[in-house]
């Protein structure tokens, strides 16, 4: 379980592929020298399993399941990523609840900037809207955001600078695709009306 705080903008140091999937390895010093192989670590917003510590590098192993679902098939040495240890007894939950598992990608479709500010509009898959609602929460390559529109195949959040300085949505461009993962209560929801929506 994550927050969705990033805790460092790391880079991908290669990318290696072992049939059907690939290793993925992030160097990050201050991440690296906390980890252990087993832990689990949020990257852009997905959750991997670390399988080897190496100095500043953690190595990671995604299948084509993860490779299909997220944004890691575009990635080359050298981007940077949003990394986030797991949760532990007794942190501080100062974003919101986040399991790590990507529900779709969105494309960037309109970034207006404002200043130091920005405000993001992304496009999403249409089903996906069901599960957002003006100010509840997002995740967007494992930043914890609050949305502010939703419409049927889109939605806007609002990104301080901070944000754009510490992770990689500073970057982001129209076209760029990204992680997405909704409020895991909003799921639920959307599943207990559906049922309830049957029985009537």
């Amino acid at each position: 379980m994550f927050t969705g705080l990033v805790q460092n903008l790391a880079t991908v140091h290669r990318i290696v592929p072992q049939v059907p999937g690939v290793r993925l390895e992030i160097e990050d010093s201050l991440v690296a020298s906390s980890s252990a192989v087993g832990d689990s670590i949020a990257i852009n917003g997905c959750c991997l399993t670390v399988v080897a510590v190496e100095e500043d590098c953690l190595a990671f192993e995604a299948g084509p399941e993860t490779m299909q679902r997220t944004t890691f098939g575009l990635l080359q040495a050298g981007d940077h990523v949003n990394l986030e240890t797991s949760l532990r007894v007794g942190d501080a939950l100062g974003g919101h609840l986040v399991t790590g598992h990507v529900d779709a990608v969105g494309a960037v479709e309109q970034r207006v900037d404002e200043a130091e500010w920005s405000t993001f509009w992304i496009g999403i898959p249409r089903e996906l809207s069901r599960q957002l609602a003006s100010k509840g929460s997002i995740t967007i390559e494992g930043v914890s955001l609050t949305l502010v529109d939703v419409e049927d195949e889109r939605f806007s959040v609002a990104l301080i600078p901070h944000t754009l300085n510490v992770t990689t949505l500073g970057s982001k461009q129209v076209g760029d695709r990204v992680n997405l993962e909704t409020d895991v209560l909003a799921k639920y929801v959307e599943r207990q009306m559906r049922w309830e929506s049957r029985e009537l």
